[in-house]
């Protein structure tokens, strides 16, 4: 296991134009803003990045998780006490697959970046409570995984799935981490790539992070409501993915990282390699994963009023019978025990999340492969 990454940050002393990781950012405004804030927050200045997405830099300690009312005296914590250890080796043979680039945007110190679509300034601002109605369909294919845990990590190959842009549904590839104490009721925390038209406007593969309060019937992205505290001043919420996958051609991956802080409780989100965190959950928020979490997902998500009926794609929108480069995977899963060790999961005690099959699935094997298509409404898992 590596050293515990700080997080490294390059004071942005002009506005210019830079690449960063392949990405344009041009500083456009500083001191001032004037695109419309809707949240109270002090914004420092705003940037472009290449393809019109637009972040307010503003102040870490004006961001808009402290609207929350259980946040007023929060006091925020700007790195992870300690992340999870690994004696995880990688397996002989397993495939070596580049890294998909994240949207790094240049905020001062002491600001984080938060994003205003530009697609989205001409249209009726929509919540993702709106995008995604209370009698949405949902379909998902992948893994369940049920047990006490702290904390999950995974490998995602990354696909920009074909999504109607007349609807309001959206198709996710995710990690995601539940806490549950009644029937029906529910905290759930997760990370990954979004295709959302109606959310995001437009069908580009983008990272978010979710909040699901179910005792509120509320979902929180990003910082579409108060929540999630960001302490990286770099790093784009809601912002592309890129490179994606091409069947059968070029992979690329993503490997994001979920995890209880053993002194905080504090709920971590972290992305790459390095264990780059991201932010944060406050324990304050939530009903039942101020402890733990007993409930782990990975895999694909369609949902939204007719994930079913008229279903969007999911991940490649092949069979995961044809294998590696044409069907997506999750790879590399680990989950987070009461000692702070990512361990390999038990595959008894996980189980295939699929609407119509059920097969005998392993989590010792090096890929979990879960494929949607919409053309013949068929889902498959498999592993290679």
């Amino acid at each position: 296991m590596k050293e515990k990454p700080s997080i490294r940050v390059t004071i942005l002393l002009a506005c210019l134009i830079i690449a960063m990781r392949g990405k344009g950012v041009k500083c456009i405004q500083q001191g001032k803003n004037n695109r419309g804030v809707t949240m109270n927050r002090q914004v420092n200045k705003t940037i472009l990045v290449e393809g019109g997405d637009y972040y307010d830099c503003v102040d870490v300690h004006l961001q808009p998780a402290f609207n929350h009312p259980l946040l007023e005296d929060h006091k925020i914590q700007m790195e992870p006490s300690s992340i999870p250890s690994s004696v995880y080796t990688k397996p002989p043979g397993t495939y070596d697959i580049p890294q998909a680039q994240f949207t790094f945007v240049e905020c001062p110190i002491g600001t984080v970046p938060v994003l205003h679509n530009s697609r989205r300034d001409h249209t009726e601002l929509q919540t993702i409570d709106e995008v995604i109605s209370k009698d949405e369909q949902q379909e998902e294919a992948g893994i369940m995984y049920l047990d006490v845990l702290y904390g999950t990590r995974a490998r995602i190959i990354i696909y920009e799935p074909k999504v109607n842009t007349n609807s309001k549904d959206r198709s996710a590839s995710v990690i995601q981490i539940n806490g549950r104490q009644k029937v029906g009721r529910a905290d759930g925390i997760g990370a990954g790539s979004w295709v959302s038209p109606s959310y995001c406007g437009d069908s580009f593969a983008r990272f978010h992070v979710y909040w699901d309060d179910d005792l509120l019937n509320k979902s929180c992205v990003d910082h579409q409501c108060p929540g999630f505290v960001q302490v990286n001043p770099k790093f784009g919420l809601g912002g592309r993915i890129q490179p994606v996958s091409v069947y059968n051609g070029p992979q690329y991956i993503i490997e994001v990282l979920i995890f209880k802080d053993p002194m905080t409780k504090n709920w971590w989100v972290t992305y790459g390699e390095q264990n780059t965190p991201i932010g944060y959950w406050p324990r304050e928020i939530f009903h039942f994963m101020r402890d733990n979490s007993d409930f782990a997902f990975w895999g694909g998500i369609v949902q939204g009023p007719t994930a079913s009926s008229d279903s969007p794609q999911m991940g490649s929108c092949h069979f995961a019978s044809e294998g590696y480069g044409k069907a997506t995977c999750v790879g590399y899963i680990q989950i987070v025990d009461n000692k702070n060790h990512l361990v390999t999961p038990n595959d008894k005690k996980a189980f295939p999340s699929t609407v119509q099959v059920l097969i005998k699935l392993s989590l010792h094997n090096f890929f979990l492969s879960w494929t949607y298509t919409s053309c013949c409404k068929f889902i498959m898992l498999g592993c290679l």
